[in-house]
């Protein structure tokens, strides 16, 4: 009996700040919480909770000083001290402090900072901060996840909201139940993919031309599928016709956005035209399946389906609960990103990859946005299958009434409505 004990593992509740703060209240030294002799007495904010200034009569001179009211890291709030500006090294946190404050008293139309604040705008204070602690901690492990070279920053200035509940960031699809992948078999035999193909390359499947160019910008039109190479092909990862493979490589914001749209995705930097920027990546469901979902979703207002279409209607992307960053991209009426069908490891027609591609140079910090119900150029008869129906599903057998949503991207030629 006492061997089954010591197997027994129970899943504590308490993160490791609670139990550190329940430690250092305690004086007891843990080295797995990382709370030892050295360090059971140390102070360091975790972030300020409220604000006054005071009048200090010295040698019958009067002298302004202001204080905060610091919670410190590892111990509990009933620990919090009032401290002089004097004592606080802690730049970045007075500056958000001082942000969260500024913006708060301009929503509620107060000019001025007062000596002692309220216990409403207290309170304000204190959940921006925890906010600001909670998305941080969702920011490192998205960037955590996976090797791209660009990093993930989360921002919230908008409201309360935190990280999405029932959500799973994955980096590649997930294989819903009753459906495979069939590996490539074979691979090129180049040893320059974009200056002497051999016999056409991996771009050859299609008997299109090469679909990047050196920069590893698209040049293939919309509607064209793009084959690149795969693991058994003879060429390196330095390959120009491994792109999307590789990855997100540029840096990218999930922010909140002020105008009711939710979650929204931004550039932290410059994207070039033509460049490749994310993948839609899901759930990989049968169109049966999409449908019963896809009635689930209506009644939410929202969906997350995006048909794999390109030659049958047979299987279906859905991000509503797995997906990576492009869960967060909104839809625009003039989007700035364009979808291509990708095939890498997989050929089967059925099933491509989504790779999203800049329509034209991006600045940082501007929005990323694509259209819901986007249209492809058909440049052939197998194409016009092609085009991408996110949202609300076109099934066989669905109803064909399906609620409005309204449009919020604000672009001068918006439709009014997203479906």
């Amino acid at each position: 009996m006492a061997e089954d004990l010591k197997a027994c593992k129970v899943a504590c509740l308490a993160t490791v700040e609670e139990l550190q703060s329940i430690c250092r209240e305690e004086g007891l030294v843990c080295e797995e919480l990382g709370v030892t002799k050295n360090n059971l007495c140390d102070f360091e904010v975790e972030y300020l909770c409220n604000y006054k200034r005071i009048v200090l009569t010295l040698r019958n001179t009067e002298e302004v000083q202001e204080l905060y009211l610091v919670k410190w890291k590892g111990y509990p709030e009933s620990m919090n001290s009032w401290e002089p500006r004097k004592n606080l090294k802690c730049t970045d946190l007075l500056s958000q402090f001082w942000e969260d404050m500024v913006r708060e008293l301009r929503r509620l139309k107060k000019r001025t900072i007062p000596k002692k604040l309220d216990a409403s705008l207290a309170s304000h204070l204190v959940q921006r901060a925890k906010l600001r602690k909670t998305l941080k901690q969702w920011e490192t492990h998205l960037n955590s996840l996976g090797n791209k070279k660009g990093r993930i920053f989360v921002e919230n200035l908008v409201d309360m909201e935190g990280p999405p509940k029932n959500f799973t960031y994955i980096n590649d699809y997930k294989v819903g139940d009753g459906i495979s992948l069939t590996e490539v078999a074979v691979g090129c035999e180049c040893t320059d993919c974009l200056n002497d193909p051999v016999e056409g390359c991996c771009a050859g499947a299609s008997q299109h031309k090469f679909a990047y160019n050196e920069l590893g910008q698209v040049r293939v039109r919309p509607g064209l599928p793009v084959y690149e190479c795969n693991r058994r092909c003879r060429c390196g990862p330095e390959c120009p016709n491994r792109v999307v493979q590789k990855g997100i490589q540029y840096s990218l914001c999930i922010f909140r956005t002020d105008n009711g749209r939710g979650w929204g995705v931004r550039t932290m930097e410059r994207i070039r035209k033509n460049t490749f920027v994310m993948e839609y990546v899901g759930e990989i469901i049968t169109t049966e399946e999409a449908e019963r979902r896809g009635h689930v979703y209506d009644k939410e207002g929202t969906t997350y389906l995006f048909d794999l279409d390109y030659v049958d209607d047979e299987y279906t992307v859905d991000a509503a609960h797995y997906g990576n960053i492009s869960h967060f991209v909104n839809h625009s009426c003039d989007p700035n990103l364009q979808v291509y069908n990708v095939f890498i490891e997989n050929l089967d027609e059925r099933l491509p990859r989504i790779a999203f591609f800049a329509t034209r140079p991006i600045k940082a910090g501007e929005e990323l946005t694509f259209d819901y119900k986007m249209q492809m150029d058909p440049v052939d008869a197998e194409s016009t299958r092609m085009d991408s129906n996110f949202g609300l599903t076109e099934i066989p057998g669905s109803p064909k009434k399906r609620m409005r949503i309204e449009c919020k991207c604000g672009v001068a030629s918006c439709r009014k409505y997203l479906f």
